[in-house]
């Protein structure tokens, strides 16, 4: 029991969040990958390699969450010119090369290695942002320096993502602007920016929607936009059709997440059951909430969203127990990018977004995704260790207090509280236990 509470420190609420995501993605990813298995013929393969990424995952969040946090902010230094160099490597290749995975250059292997750069660019901006607005100060001055800072490295980023993987920019970008809303940016610099965004976004998709076929060719910059074409008319022409004049072919994927939801019957087809799998080429990453709710049931759906807003409000309580601003920023930023980045693949599956490529966080089938979701946990239990002790010594520090302005009438107050209190009324000390 002891070596137990030694490995799995930090908030228990966290863990078993993790750890329940875990199973899910073990018992899902094992049914939605037929595919794969119809690919390489081996039953096993797909969840076997599922299954030693989770496992290194959770060695990743152990040693994560024993590192103090005052070491992330080290990160950022070495990991945000990596990943600028990685990104605009994985667009060139893919500009020039015509490497490209499912119509989009995001992958790039070392040494027989696959990985997304953009996966680790994320955690640099979140670091990042957290660092910066841990040490703005209230004056304007300060804080319109802190804000250009924010918007630099963040867009920096987003033009190297975005014309491979535009969800993913924008995903980044709204967590941003949702850290800068609670790091104290000035209010009307955030409307100005938002008003901006907007202005620009409702340019970017009226242009989107008039270029015309022959500038999208393959090796050209703007090889995507046929697909964000057909996504956009995809979500936005719902008109109510016939199931006689009904062509599934037109949006295969949703038709087909539609119809695994649908079909659940309320209470799931049971794990390992589903139909609509053998039809779905991402059901075991884009679309993995659909066979989800097909197999569990609603029930199992609402308890996946249950797990999420568990997992932000939990944080937001670890967070408002620190004393300091950086651990806080960085937990309430890795927070609020894993649940928006689950909302909007759930709202994928339901058909309330257009369709895009954000897995799961914990639970789609992936290698990239899956470690930097764990080091994001082990940010996440890291914190809340800190603000544990914190606890520890308040507490202790009022009961020293209270002893000594209700002293016993047979001792000295002193005497009771000089074991340990130098320990505890110590900052080096502590610093250094923790």
């Amino acid at each position: 029991m002891d070596l137990i509470k030694n490995i799995f420190k930090g908030d228990k609420v966290i863990w078993i969040i993790f750890l329940c995501l875990c199973l899910i993605s073990i018992v899902e990813v094992f049914s939605a990958a037929s595919i794969l298995t119809y690919k390489t013929g081996d039953h096993w393969a797909p969840i076997r390699q599922h299954f030693i990424f989770l496992m290194i995952g959770a060695i990743v969040v152990v040693i994560m969450h024993n590192i103090p946090y005052k070491w992330f902010q080290v990160f950022p230094v070495f990991l945000y010119p990596i990943s600028i160099v990685m990104l605009a490597i994985v667009f060139l290749l893919g500009l020039f090369s015509g490497g490209r995975i499912n119509g989009a250059s995001r992958w790039l292997s070392i040494m027989g290695l696959q990985f997304q750069p953009s996966e680790i660019a994320k955690m640099a901006v979140i670091i990042t942002v957290a660092y910066l607005l841990s040490k703005k100060k209230d004056n304007d001055e300060d804080n319109a320096k802190t804000f250009k800072y924010i918007l630099i490295i963040t867009f920096i980023v987003f033009a190297l993502i975005a014309p491979e993987n535009m969800s993913t920019g924008f995903l980044l970008l709204g967590v941003v602007i949702m850290m800068m809303f609670i790091g104290g940016i000035a209010f009307k610099r955030m409307l100005k920016l938002i008003g901006t965004l907007l202005l620009i976004a409702i340019l970017g998709i009226t242009t989107i929607m008039l270029i015309p076929q022959s500038l999208t060719e393959k090796g050209s910059v703007l090889h995507r936009v046929p697909t964000w074409q057909n996504r956009i008319k995809g979500f936005a022409n719902k008109e109510k059709v016939s199931a006689a004049k009904f062509n599934i072919e037109d949006n295969a994927q949703v038709a087909h997440a539609h119809i695994a939801i649908a079909t659940c019957n309320v209470i799931g087809k049971g794990p390992g059951n589903s139909i609509q799998r053998d039809f779905l080429s991402q059901a075991y990453s884009d679309f993995i909430y659909a066979i989800i709710i097909e197999e569990l049931g609603i029930e199992g759906g609402i308890f996946v969203v249950f797990l999420y807003i568990c997992l932000l409000i939990r944080v937001g309580r670890i967070a408002k127990e620190c004393d300091r601003t950086f651990p806080a920023f960085l937990v309430i930023g890795i927070s609020l990018l894993l649940v928006a980045q689950a909302l909007l693949n759930m709202m994928v599956a339901v058909g309330l977004f257009p369709v895009t490529g954000q897995p799961l966080p914990l639970v789609s089938k992936g290698g990239t995704s899956t470690l930097v979701n764990c080091i994001y946990i082990g940010m996440i239990l890291s914190v809340s260790r800190y603000t544990a002790k914190l606890k520890d010594r308040r507490i202790h520090d009022e009961n020293i207090k209270f002893q000594i302005e209700n002293p016993p009438e047979d001792s000295d107050a002193q005497t009771a509280v000089e074991p340990t209190s130098p320990m505890y009324n110590n900052d080096n000390a502590f610093d250094d236990r923790f």
